[in-house]
């Protein structure tokens, strides 16, 4: 709704175009939804209260306080590097990774993998081998486990973050003693200290992290300057950083997303403002900033993520556990050095048959199912073992089904299998039968039920047999649409009795089928999850391995000894031991202080800015430029905040304190922003001395300070002329 109000009590939280009115004699123009603004044709949309806090034109004076501020979180950092000289916590598996790499076999991990290869190459330069494997905490570091200059990437970009916190404290406004108060409580934090002294991938990620903040800030001080500084030198410079930052954060670990979606957020808004200002910016100007947004913010950054995992595929040149995992047409991708796979299929071949959509290994076991036939359980099984072994067995008599008629005789030497072969596939551990009938398949009820089935004495029917239909779309070659090839052709196994297609799909047998995945036999024709096994471009390839990933990463529900949940994060009320032996330890705790002041500090501006708002919608309160700034500067550093700390909420798997360092970063920085508007920006001892020493005040002023109504200070009085006393 707009109204006409002689006072302008419009106020926008997250808006950065917070204008002064068109003339002081003119009325106001409030809008309860938006930012009240005026047009300057030498600044365009330039927000009220910005300066330019070009954190490249510091004082000589400040970059020496850096300095030295570098020097004491270097020593903090590296004091006793190489204490303890054994295996710490996750080093077990950050370095079991790196070991991976330099011996060339594949592994999936649930993070991307920047972080690790930063901390591998460091352990390459160092001459390390891969022969020692992290196999648990405690374990001794051999001699020539270069694992100091491992720990010192992590410690290095521990460091780094230190002056980070600084340079962006200073573009946000502050003054140069509250970012030295922002990069001391950084250096002297306890868990952002611990959490970089060891092979871990915490430390380069929060570095990442704080670089894209520092980055957003320097590049939303050019923008709030307006069209003066739109698409200069440093107006690119900023963004482009921004989305290279984004890009090495989200190629460390995915919560990187959570960044990605506050500068996201914050973008959006920028645009939103802009298409909504004066008619100077025209549409075409607007795309402009959507476009140059679009490619820094989001094309970049996931190109640089995608060209990451090219580089993680590059070292793979042998199977690794993992492997198995992955479907062997990934594999055939890796470079791995292995013995060939015979690619034509014969009869009597014994044969792993994998599901397309799902990478489960046709797979049945000596257990039976509770209900239906009550025969042996066919499942999908996504690892290899010996019961996935197949044997493929011709047929040697005319068998007839419906009007047609199929005939295969023995013949002398191997005999490959054709696209239209009926075959019977015999389980090598049990030798029973591959069947389907006309019952109820156990969970998904639509479908037919598939057994494995053999009776003494009893060699069979219509039951165990099933047609080779080869999927020509999806199969490499000429060769491997005509006959069945290992790796390059897919097909689907169509059952002779009943014409349904032997199915498997994400669904899970109860806790009596081991909770694998159930197979059944479907009559949808149609349907991708009938194909059971083409190569595999790099885009697909990623694609799989991400699935892997995402899969692992829901998996960690296991309970832990040391998880703890989100609320109790920010009030510090766990801790985690990530090393024990005798009298020492070494246990993940953060600053108390810190941690303490920072939370109550996040809460304080909500209570502030809340009562404030509220004071305005009732006409008690009119925000000025200072406090138009405080709410969406200090907004914008705790919607950080919450962006990497409330998605923990809805994470079920295994979460420790450790996920909060990112969050802890922006509660850092809001600490800092409060204490600089209460005592530099407000100054709200040195606004009441006309208060407290007698001296001469204005009634504007008075009321702008009279923020409470029962102060029953008389205002109008200041406005008297002064009087003489004779």
């Amino acid at each position: 709704m707009y109204g006409v109000d002689m006072k302008c009590r419009s106020i926008s939280f997250f808006d950065p175009l917070l204008k002064q009115s068109v003339s002081q004699t003119q009325p106001r123009i409030a809008l309860k939804s938006s930012s009240s603004f005026t047009y300057d044709k030498a600044t365009g949309y330039a927000s009220d209260g910005v300066s330019d806090h070009n954190i490249l034109n510091l004082p000589g004076s400040e970059w020496q306080v850096l300095g030295i501020l570098t020097i004491i979180a270097s020593f903090v950092r590296l004091y006793r590097l190489s204490q303890p000289d054994s295996v710490v916590f996750d080093e077990v598996h950050v370095g079991f990774f790196a070991s991976q790499y330099l011996k060339g076999e594949f592994f999936v991990d649930v993070h991307p993998p920047l972080a690790k290869l930063l901390i591998t190459m460091a352990g390459q330069f160092s001459g390390f081998n891969g022969k020692f494997t992290f196999d648990y905490i405690g374990q001794k570091y051999e001699d020539g486990v270069p694992y100091i200059m491992m720990r010192l990437v992590p410690a290095a970009c521990g460091i780094l973050a230190v002056p980070v916190m600084f340079l962006t404290l200073r573009a946000a406004g502050c003054q140069d003693f509250t970012a030295c108060l922002g990069a001391g409580l950084v250096i002297f934090d306890n868990a952002l200290t611990a959490q970089s002294r060891f092979i871990l991938l915490d430390s380069p990620f929060i570095l990442a992290m704080a670089t894209t903040a520092l980055s957003w800030v320097c590049f939303m001080n050019q923008h709030e300057q307006g069209t003066i500084r739109s698409f200069t030198r440093s107006w690119w410079f900023w963004l482009l950083s921004t989305g290279v930052s984004l890009g090495a954060t989200i190629s460390m670990k995915w919560v990187g997303l959570f960044t990605m979606c506050w500068v996201g957020s914050l973008a959006l808004v920028q645009l939103w403002v802009l298409i909504g200002s004066p008619d100077d910016i025209s549409l075409h100007l607007w795309f402009k900033h959507f476009a140059a947004r679009l490619l820094c913010l989001l094309v970049i950054p996931l190109c640089l993520y995608i060209s990451i995992f090219n580089l993680h595929f590059g070292y793979f040149t042998s199977p690794g556990e993992s492997t198995t995992f992955m479907s062997p047409e990934f594999q055939a991708t890796l470079n791995i050095k292995r013995p060939d796979t015979p690619a034509n299929i014969v009869y009597g071949s014994h044969v792993s048959i994998r599901h397309w959509n799902t990478y489960g290994y046709l797979h049945s076991h000596n257990h039976l199912y509770v209900n239906g036939s009550k025969q042996q359980q066919v499942t999908a099984f996504p690892e290899k073992d010996p019961n996935n072994i197949w044997i493929i067995e011709n047929q040697t008599t005319i068998i007839s089904f419906g009007n047609i008629s199929y005939l295969h005789s023995p013949n002398v030497g191997p005999t490959y299998i054709e696209d239209g072969a009926v075959i019977r596939l015999s389980h090598m551990s049990t030798n029973y039968y591959l069947h389907a009938q006309d019952i109820t398949a156990p969970v998904t009820e639509e479908n037919d039920e598939v057994s494995a089935y053999r009776q003494e004495g009893f060699e069979g029917n219509n039951n165990d047999l099933f047609r080779v239909e080869i999927d020509k779309t999806h199969s490499e070659s000429i060769d491997a649409q005509a006959r069945l090839r290992a790796i390059q052709s897919k097909f689907r196994l169509v059952h002779l009795g009943s014409g349904c297609l032997l199915h498997s799909h994400k669904v899970n047998l109860p806790n009596w089928g081991f909770n694998q995945q159930e197979v059944s036999c479907a009559h949808d024709n149609a349907s991708t999850e009938t194909i059971w096994y083409r190569k595999k471009n790099f885009f697909e390839k990623t694609w799989e391995l991400h699935k892997v990933m995402w899969q692992h990463n829901a998996a960690l529900i296991r309970p832990h000894p040391w998880a703890s949940r989100p609320s109790s994060w920010p009030i510090l009320g766990s801790g985690m031991s990530f090393w024990v032996h005798h009298n020492r330890q070494v246990y993940l705790i953060g600053n108390p202080v810190i941690w303490w002041s920072s939370t109550a500090a996040i809460a304080l501006y909500l209570v502030i800015h809340g009562v404030a708002v509220l004071s305005w919608h009732r006409g008690f309160f009119t925000f000025d430029t200072t406090f138009k700034r405080l709410g969406y500067e200090i907004g914008m550093t705790i919607l950080g905040w919450a962006f990497h700390y409330f998605p923990f909420y809805l994470m079920a798997r295994c979460l420790f304190i450790h996920h909060y360092l990112l969050a802890l970063y922006f509660a850092i920085m809001s600490l800092c922003q409060m204490y600089d508007f209460a005592v530099y920006r407000l100054n709200i001892f040195g606004a009441k001395r006309p208060l407290t020493y007698g001296n001469v005040w204005t009634s504007d002023l008075c009321n702008r300070f009279q923020l409470v109504r029962g102060w029953n200070i008389d205002c109008d009085k200041f406005d008297l002329p002064e009087l003489s006393i004779e």
